[in-house]
């Protein structure tokens, strides 16, 4: 109980800090990067849609698509993708109004995690090339499927604290050119400080107008702090089961 009660005392203590917020940055930019053009471009699904992680990561995806024209466009999300109405649909539909082609996008709607979602992109890839060139081919021992292992360039688009993690998983499935984009929000750029007195109400209730700590800073780093402890722990699971 004790060392329970320090832990969770050093955590409201780090979230009056940025701390959270650098330790989540690094874990988000340790494998991000895009250092060659993409033949493909996979969006891994978050929530449902619309969803703030998927709207994010739609957003992301349909900026790089847009740059890098020739890349066809994955979206792996677990639905029906017969479903007009289905969030991968929804999601492809998103894509498709920030200008998108249709004939470039893919659905890959069966993944129910990140090491099922990279096995079946590989598979999808893989049967794509096998039709417009000559690959070499290996045989997979988890799903007993002939996949290749051709140099195709992938560019992974997911949120901040999940793409390390995807973009290792990704490399263990068989990929030998994985990038990677976070989906990173923007903070608002205006000035939100306030002054209670001319707005109104009880008197007697200090002022926090001017804190933007307590407003908004505190609540913030308490929740990378969340994403952290999870994806840690995410990250931990899939290196014992060596899907990294």
């Amino acid at each position: 109980m004790v060392s329970m009660g320090s832990l969770f005392f050093l955590l409201i203590v780090l979230a009056f800090t940025s701390a959270p917020f650098w330790m989540w940055y690094k874990l988000s930019m340790s494998k991000a990067g895009v250092n060659r053009p993409p033949d493909y471009i996979i969006v891994l699904g978050g929530g449902g849609m619309p969803s703030e992680s998927g709207l994010m990561r739609c957003w992301y995806a349909a900026k790089a698509a847009n740059y890098f024209t020739s890349a066809k466009v994955i979206v792996a999300l677990p639905g029906k993708a017969k479903d007009s109405l289905s969030s991968i649909n929804r999601m492809k539909n998103e894509l498709k109004i920030r200008g998108v082609q249709t004939e470039r996008i893919l659905l890959e709607d069966s993944g129910t995690n990140t090491r099922a979602e990279a096995l079946n992109v590989l598979k999808i890839i893989s049967n794509i090339e096998q039709r417009i060139s000559n690959v070499e081919l290996i045989q997979h021992s988890t799903f007993n499927i002939r996949y290749s292992t051709f140099n195709t360039s992938v560019l992974i688009v997911s949120s901040p604290e999940h793409l390390c993690r995807a973009v290792l998983t990704f490399r263990k499935a068989g990929f030998l050119k994985v990038d990677g984009v976070p989906a990173f929000e923007e903070a608002i750029e205006s000035d939100i400080t306030f002054k209670g007195r001319r707005l109104g109400g009880r008197l007697w209730v200090p002022d926090i107008g001017n804190n933007i700590t307590l407003r908004y800073q505190f609540w913030t780093q308490l929740h990378y702090e969340e994403l952290l402890f999870r994806e840690l722990f995410a990250l931990g699971y899939y290196k014992l089961k060596g899907w990294i």
